[in-house]
């Protein structure tokens, strides 16, 4: 669920509205904090030449506080501008809250990383040619498991759009699938069943646990599970898809116990920021189970993007300005976002309520949180 289908042809108004929030006066003298013109003008691109419906950034700068940005419009019907305060469907990026999550559990020697699902869950995976006893809870993490993804199963997002699915089902849907070629292969299945793990050692609900864990201690204000609910709690912007007659269909509601553990969660660029700096500041987990997040392979560009390697739930990416990049990128019907931590400790969300629908507009989507993230402060 990181990257939609490429299905449409493009058309649409946008307009442009920018905000910049003030960090409060420090004591020391403070770097001359600039406007983010290069960030603005890559963000721009995506509404007024990609014609995408909106499109929203924000930056938390350890040294220059947050700065916003919007273009587009958020609702296509009343042309309310596109802010990046809204809560929107974060996708794949829930697959970071879930591995993080089993990686505290993992960090208190409840659950080993290198030790075969067959011991967590007995006889999930005994059928389709896999083998329980031989996928390990590290390689479901890193995609490197094997599985087929069930998302695979659905030709189209109204398969599943109105449907309860509960964690086994979906396991089972990916088992009737060919297996995977070896490597690598991006699983939202692999997820499912990591979610699964830490219901069964923790003895709670994922949703319970990830809300303890990483939810309440950083407040996420705007972070929460919707389970079965259809809606978008709270601001939001509309979610939309182009249509192969080149008109927008709205996927604003949408039950996404399809991802669950992969990719359920609803939260906002702030949220998504505060999330990927407590990372590596170690608010979350303590620096050996960092360092196994960080352990990559590499990726599929065809599935992530050029020079990406991927972790435990982590995408690591080089950066033109030095250093590597940390973070994840969601796709699900109407809604697509992109987000990480530099070295500097800048973080950057990005986030669009319409599915980028060309190879040019993805890379313009990356080029975003590239910019943003290594853009010089004047």
């Amino acid at each position: 669920m990181i990257r939609h289908r490429i299905t449409a042809l493009l058309v649409a108004a946008a307009t442009v509205t920018v905000t910049a929030v003030a960090p409060a006066p420090a004591r020391a003298a403070r770097p001359r904090c600039g406007d983010h013109d290069a960030t603005r003008t890559a963000l721009e691109r995506m509404t007024r030449v990609h014609r995408l419906t909106g499109a929203a950034v924000r930056i938390d700068d350890p040294r220059c506080g947050a700065w916003t940005a919007g273009s587009g419009v958020a609702d296509r019907r009343t042309h309310r501008p596109m802010r990046a305060d809204l809560r929107v469907r974060v996708a794949s990026i829930t697959k970071t809250f879930t591995a993080a999550t089993l990686l505290g559990l993992a960090a208190r020697g409840r659950i080993s990383l290198d030790a075969p699902v067959e011991r967590y869950l007995p006889g999930l995976l005994g059928r389709g040619g896999h083998d329980g006893r031989e996928i390990t809870v590290r390689s479901l993490l890193r995609h490197t498991s094997g599985l087929p993804d069930h998302m695979d199963t659905f030709a189209s997002g109204e398969e599943f759009r109105f449907r309860h699915f509960e964690p086994e089902e979906l396991v089972a849907r990916a088992l009737t699938l060919p297996r995977p070629g070896p490597g690598w292969h991006y699983s939202t299945t692999n997820y499912v069943i990591a979610g699964l793990i830490v219901e069964k050692v923790s003895g709670h609900p994922l949703e319970d646990e990830v809300r303890r864990r990483i939810i309440e201690p950083l407040r996420l204000r705007d972070t929460y599970w919707p389970g079965d609910g259809t809606r978008i709690r709270g601001p939001h912007p509309r979610g939309y898809i182009r249509t192969e007659t080149g008109a927008w269909a709205d996927r604003t509601e949408m039950n996404t116990s399809v991802a669950w553990a992969g990719g359920a969660l609803i939260s906002s660029p702030r949220d998504v920021n505060r999330f990927f700096a407590a990372l590596p500041g170690g608010r979350l987990l303590p620096p050996a189970m960092l360092a196994e997040m960080r352990r990559t392979v590499p990726a599929d560009p065809d599935r992530v993007w050029d020079g990406a390697s991927y972790g435990l739930g982590l995408i690591g990416t080089p950066l033109r300005c030095g250093g590597t990049w940390w973070g994840h990128a969601g796709d699900i019907d109407g809604f697509t976002s992109l987000a990480g931590v530099a070295p500097s400790g800048r973080t950057v969300t990005v986030v669009f309520n319409e599915n980028p629908a060309t190879q040019e507009a993805w890379n313009d989507e990356l080029d975003i949180a590239r910019t943003a993230l290594c853009e010089e402060n004047r």
